[in-house]
């Protein structure tokens, strides 16, 4: 007799992580074959939404000295070591001249951790959730295996791909919560902070619970500034991370900014669910915040290789890009190429050695293919490629042209 498998299993794949292991076997083949001439970069990796570099050298040696004083590293209190959310406060308060009480932050196990905890302490099953397309798919695939009910706002070039409040005013009824990104994943856009905040007071005003994911702030390049939630809002839940600006993705730690109402909520939930992030990646996370020098090297690398692929992809045939106002993505429309980009990532992967995600993770209509931008010399995610990686290399930039026709 079959037994019976729940719902939330329906969830769709996370297609970027199907990427990752071909561009993985890839790259074995060629290093087990020998085949790259000497000097080439391997497989180029552009498909992940991770940092090229490791955590910051002395959130390293934190951690090292942890381990070598012989601390037990047991669990920590659910919301993580005191020191810890003081520290997260007081960036709130340096970074955005926002007061928030240590007491309001809740450290998780990445911001992966942090969504269930928001979604189940805010929202019931059944609850309309709204958030802009293109998004990052896990939001909905939380959501539909939590009950709740994603409800999708098609955004474009138009909207500079995020929400606007004329949108948000025409939900009948009002939705009970939304999710708002900026800069978003996977355009990279960002909402100007007037903006941003007048969706924030239209969302207190309606009922309507905010959930900002601010996990790419500290990754922006001055085109639009970062506003944070916990600025403008007094009943958003703010989530963010160690994973991006501070490089830290597989040290899974991250942290939401609770409002009052959803603090011992939550934290219940955490007990239940994590009982607490890892010790060892806690104090890791805390020595980071002592490591700025070394992060704007890295966001400086990253600028540089936004710039170049802005400036050359469009003569590969990619012309139609979003202007990328922070993260490290480039949201690529390829409908004048193909109305398969599956099939074209994994063309592009195949022939011309460089691993990019398919859109149809983020924007299931309309086609696009989102490509992270490499992050350093070695590659963005320990494959081959320096900042200039695919564009630059001759022979790549070649076998890319000859799939891309009409480019020269």
């Amino acid at each position: 007799m079959a037994l019976k498998i729940g719902r939330g299993a329906a969830a769709r794949p996370f297609l970027v992580m199907d990427v990752i292991a071909a561009a993985n076997a890839k790259a074995a083949a060629n290093a087990k074959a020998a085949a790259a001439p000497p000097g080439a970069p391997g497989v180029i990796r552009m498909e992940v939404g991770q940092p090229g570099t490791g955590a910051p050298r002395g959130a390293a040696e934190a951690a090292i000295r942890a381990l070598r004083a012989g601390a037990p590293m047991g669990y920590t209190e659910a919301f993580g070591l005191p020191s810890l959310r003081a520290r997260i406060a007081r960036h709130y308060q340096d970074h955005y001249g926002v007061a928030v009480a240590p007491s309001r932050i809740a450290v998780t196990v990445g911001a992966s951790g942090a969504f269930p905890l928001a979604f189940l302490a805010a929202f019931d099953p059944g609850d309309r959730v709204a958030m802009a397309v293109p998004f990052y798919l896990p939001y909905a695939n939380i959501l539909t295996a939590l009950g709740m009910a994603p409800v999708l706002l098609p955004c474009d070039a138009a909207t500079r791909w995020q929400p606007s409040l004329a949108m948000l005013e025409a939900l009948d009824p009002p939705p009970d919560g939304l999710i708002l990104a900026s800069p978003c994943n996977p355009a990279g856009t960002m909402l100007p902070p007037d903006e941003f905040a007048a969706i924030a007071h239209w969302c207190e005003a309606n009922g309507v619970r905010l959930v900002s994911d601010e996990i790419y702030h500290g990754l922006t390049y001055g085109t639009v500034p970062e506003a944070t939630a916990a600025g403008c809002s007094a009943s958003a839940v703010v989530v963010n991370s160690f994973s991006k600006y501070f490089s830290m993705t597989g040290w899974r730690v991250g942290w939401l900014v609770l409002p009052e109402d959803l603090v011992r909520p939550v934290e219940c939930l955490a007990q239940n669910f994590f009982i607490s992030a890892p010790h060892i990646a806690q104090v890791a996370a805390e020595a980071a915040f002592g490591c700025i020098a070394e992060l704007e090297a890295n966001r400086a690398r990253y600028r540089r290789n936004r710039d170049l692929l802005l400036a050359a992809l469009p003569g590969m045939g990619l012309d139609q890009l979003s202007p990328a106002d922070g993260a490290f993505y480039l949201w690529a429309d390829i409908g004048h190429l193909t109305n398969d980009s599956p099939a074209f990532a994994a063309r592009l992967l195949a022939e011309a050695g460089v691993a990019t995600t398919p859109g149809v993770d983020f924007d299931r209509p309309r086609q696009p293919l989102s490509a992270p931008q490499l992050l350093r010399p070695g590659g963005g995610h320990g494959g081959g490629g320096g900042p200039d990686g695919a564009v630059a290399w001759p022979a790549r930039r070649m076998t890319m042209r000859r799939m891309l026709p009409g480019t020269a």
